[in-house]
């Protein structure tokens, strides 16, 4: 007699780190040893078997999942007779999915049996009734899984443990010398130096020098970093290290943070927050008012952030491959590169301005701007640049807050009276009649209202007044730490420092500026007249 040809299923979905208790799924070679015993006792021969890893039959649906898929193909074929599973809840969790997953099976010629449960069958309405019930079981125990592995996950990223998984590249993984129930021993990060200097360096490439994430896994494999596969770094693997939270030496678990872990820390978390910001500022939505160079190569100070004075075309770099003759007879080779008005080189617009710019004289003249700003305010107390700027916005609002609560307690007090004469025109003591007390009591409370509306707002500003000075010394730390790294900075982080202190320039005919700065440069020089003061030409 031909034995039945039998296909086994195997998955699981945990991760090693928690602890499950007693509820824990059972791992492969369980499951694989159970199902190869099983069969032996009933005469079967395994003819294939297919194992899922890290699937959960909870979130991820039957066509999601390439083993079913696979499986039922083979049970088209007639390729086995019997599908095989450690516990039903292998092929699924999902009580509006997974039984008739199973019923799909049998109504193809396929039965199934779990070593534990034995046969499923569909020979009448309760035997479908208790095989819904069975996965509707299924499906909530998942669930309370679920919770349980998000709550024990929390609570070990809460006390500063690693949640488990593949080290983060820039660390490895060391025994804890803890143990969960299941008596397995528990990891924790610990910094690969090798591995982090790779890191900072991704980070400064990106923040200080305006690198993209194709432009730095170029620059890694170009000088022979390889992943820690042995293979080349790809724009996708950067893009992870950027997003990734823990180099800032805090652990994440969905909303759940660690505290600040000194020990794991790889880079601060300002320059973190710094590299979130360029990402942002370079998606594609954000591409009509850029924050950061659109381009950082090439020798030009300037990407992108520049327009023509007399169009508004955007001014394009491009090289002009004729030598210059100079004075003493002999040839300049080195290539003329010039800002060009796209509009008026394309005859796009009817622009009545320079055709182009020599770009070593228009990054000059930014340049004098910028360095301008920095001496200027290098010579200013940042004291006196926070508190006059500051001083001035609270006590202006101050003084009109002080005058609406005036006139709104004034007002209150004047619907006060209205109320009490009512009692007086009640009894007819009052010079009033009710319909002219009506009027002016609702006049007089749409008055109140409106005051105390005004003063809520006036309220608002004040509060909203006092954190310029935070803002403003942050801001003054940032130009200033700018200024500090400009004269040694490469052209790369010269362009960053550039556009993240301009937001566009508009050159007009002479090399005559007209540039916008992306804050108000006049709240840190006090009675300056900043467009006069930074308005240069040739």
């Amino acid at each position: 007699m031909e034995q039945n040809r039998v296909c086994c299923l195997y998955r699981v979905s945990t991760d090693k780190q928690v602890d499950y208790g007693d509820n824990h799924e059972a791992d492969i070679p369980m499951q694989r040893k159970a199902c190869h015993k099983f069969a032996e006792k009933m005469g079967w021969n395994i003819v294939h078997e297919e194992q899922e890893d890290g699937v959960s039959g909870h979130k991820v649906r039957a066509e999601n999942r390439d083993k079913i898929q696979t499986i039922k193909e083979l049970a088209r074929k007639g390729r086995f007779d019997i599908l095989l599973v450690f516990m039903f809840d292998r092929i699924g969790r999902i009580a509006d999915e997974t039984p008739f997953v199973v019923e799909w099976f049998v109504k193809n010629g396929i039965q199934v049996w779990s070593t534990q449960e034995g046969e499923q069958r569909f020979d009448n309405h309760i035997d479908k009734l208790l095989n819904y019930i069975r996965f509707w079981q299924a499906d909530g125990e998942s669930e309370k899984t679920s919770i349980r592995t998000k709550t024990s996950l929390g609570q070990m990223v809460e006390e500063g443990h690693f949640k488990g998984g593949t080290a983060p590249y820039g660390y490895d993984l060391v025994k804890s010398g803890r143990f969960n129930k299941r008596k397995h021993e528990l990891y924790d990060l610990k910094v690969d130096e090798t591995e982090a200097e790779v890191v900072r360096l991704i980070f400064n490439k990106y923040t200080n020098e305006g690198f993209g994430t194709w432009r730095i896994a170029n620059f890694l494999n170009s000088k022979g970093y390889k992943t820690r596969k042995g293979k080349n770094w790809h724009q996708a693997s950067i893009r992870g290290i950027l997003g990734n939270l823990t180099y800032t030496g805090v652990l994440r678990c969905g909303e759940v943070r660690s505290p600040l872990l000194q020990e794991l820390q790889i880079i601060k978390p300002e320059q973190f927050e710094v590299a979130n910001k360029i990402f942002e500022s370079r998606a594609k939505r954000n591409k009509g008012n850029p924050k950061v160079p659109i381009n950082t190569r090439g020798k030009s100070l300037l990407a992108g952030n520049v327009f023509c004075g007399h169009c508004g075309a955007r001014l394009t770099l491009t090289t002009n491959g004729r030598y210059r003759k100079l004075k003493d007879g002999s040839v300049d080779k080195t290539p003329r590169i010039r800002y060009v008005c796209y509009g008026k080189t394309r005859k796009q617009t009817e622009c009545d301005g320079q055709t182009g710019y020599t770009m070593h004289k228009l990054d000059e003249l930014v340049e004098k701007v910028i360095k301008r700003i920095f001496h200027t305010m290098r010579g200013i107390p940042k004291s006196q640049i926070i508190s006059s700027r500051y001083e001035k916005e609270v006590a202006a609002k101050k003084t009109r807050l002080e005058a609406a609560e005036k006139e709104y307690a004034t007002a209150v007090k004047n619907l006060n009276l209205l109320k009490e004469e009512i009692v007086k025109c009640l009894s007819g003591e009052s010079s009033f009649s009710k319909d002219t007390l009506a009027g002016l009591i609702s006049d007089a409370e749409n008055k109140c209202h409106n005051l105390e509306n005004l003063c809520e707002s006036i309220k608002a500003e004040l509060k909203q007044s006092e954190n310029l000075q935070t803002e403003l010394c942050n801001r003054y730390d940032e130009i200033i730490s700018w200024s500090e790294l400009y004269g040694g900075a490469t052209i790369e982080a010269k362009k960053m420092i550039v556009n993240s202190m301009i937001r566009q320039i508009k050159v007009f005919r002479d090399y005559k500026l007209e540039i916008e700065f992306n804050f108000d440069i006049r709240q840190f020089f006090i009675g300056i007249n900043a467009e006069t003061t930074f308005n240069l030409s040739a």
